[in-house]
């Protein structure tokens, strides 16, 4: 099947309830982007904490801290609160999360950037980000135009014969292949994630 006639058949099986918690979530984002960067930072940290864990954990534990709590807390409180969720590696993401308080005006520093000069920042600068992780809180600040490349998206491409294999580990040359993949769908990637897992999970996060 080529990728007109998979987009086509993303398209045709979302639901109007979906469709509707997608828009939705997008104009989320887009406040999100024109929010301040205590919400930015905020957001930094809730995609800290997605590497190694389900979402819905990080959304949990993001709920706890608050606005301020990832800036205002110890690393031991951090660390404490992250492991009450069952978060693998508590101590680690506590310990990137202060780390990352160097970038406290987030906004300021990358919001000039183009999308892909804003990853690579990210990737380069705050320890903890790969480039999956960098791609989403982009994601969720209101850049449209990098993609997400987590196990549900690989997934999603092997199962449409899009790509041979799921890797065991990705490094960068192999996410550009990746995201060149979703591209020619000519949907921004922002909205295709969204569509993807509401495909592959039945859900939509962000």
């Amino acid at each position: 099947m080529n990728k007109i006639n998979i987009k086509n058949k993303l398209l045709k099986n979302l639901s109007p309830k979906i469709k509707n918690l997608i828009e939705t979530r997008l104009l989320e984002f887009q406040r999100i982007k024109n929010s301040n960067n205590l919400i930015w930072f905020n957001e930094l940290c809730f995609c800290l904490l997605t590497a190694n864990s389900k979402a819905e954990t990080a959304i949990k534990i993001q709920i706890e801290m608050d606005k301020d709590g990832f800036i205002k807390k110890t690393e031991t409180q951090i660390a404490r609160i992250i492991k009450k969720h069952g978060h693998r590696f508590h101590n680690t993401k506590a310990k990137y999360i202060a780390g990352a308080r160097k970038f406290l005006h987030i906004k300021d520093i990358i919001e000039k950037m183009s999308d892909f000069e804003a990853r690579e920042f990210l990737v380069q600068n705050i320890k903890g980000l790969g480039y999956k992780e960098a791609s989403h809180f982009l994601r969720n600040v209101g850049y449209n135009n990098l993609a997400i490349i987590d196990r549900h998206i690989l997934k999603f491409l092997k199962k449409e014969n899009l790509i041979k294999e799921i890797p065991k580990t990705i490094n960068k040359k192999k996410y550009l292949e990746f995201e060149k993949i979703l591209g020619n769908f000519k949907i921004k990637q922002s909205k295709l994630d969204l569509i993807i897992w509401a495909q592959m999970t039945g859900k939509v996060l962000k």
